[in-house]
């Protein structure tokens, strides 16, 4: 019985969380990760750095006694560096079984966005990885939503998950 009403807890606040994206900024463009995956968010820190990771892995931080790594969005994708400021922040998302920090300029708001307003994204990506799940529309804005288990891939998260060990 106990089983049964978490279940049914879990698919409530699924419900009340569906269509929810934090929003954040790389520059002009506005991005947005689906609030599911988003556990906090907390401003720029020291960072150890990490030898022999990917480039756009600045290295780790210890977040109350947690070691997270951290991903510099900008560079993840391939977008000029740029010095961190006090609007800079890491959200932390929990993705593929691991926690991880991304770096952004802004983090702006929790945005409502329905289904009939996400589209997929135009076709323009002939190949490589796409982190561009679809592309949210509210008012006169674009919300380009990230896919959160595309953003690593299989041997990214084991780097990572070995340099943790």
């Amino acid at each position: 019985m106990n089983e049964d009403m978490n279940s049914f807890m879990d698919e409530q606040e699924e419900d009340t969380q569906k269509g929810k994206f934090l929003t954040f900024y790389l520059g002009d463009e506005c991005y947005g990760i689906d609030i599911l995956y988003v556990t906090e968010i907390i401003g720029i820190q020291p960072i150890t750095v990490v030898p022999e990771l990917p480039h756009f892995i600045k290295g780790i931080i210890n977040l109350r006694g947690k070691i997270i790594p951290v991903m510099d969005a900008r560079l993840k994708f391939n977008k000029e560096a740029k010095d961190y400021n006090d609007r800079t922040c890491i959200i932390v998302i929990d993705v593929a079984q691991l926690s991880i920090g991304i770096i952004v300029d802004a983090v702006a708001e929790v945005l409502n966005i329905s289904d009939d307003n996400i589209v997929p994204p135009p076709n323009l990506n002939t190949g490589g990885r796409k982190y561009i799940k679809s592309v949210g529309k509210s008012e006169e804005k674009i919300t380009l939503i990230l896919d959160c288990e595309k953003l690593l891939d299989e041997n990214e998260v084991n780097e990572l998950n070995h340099a943790n060990d």
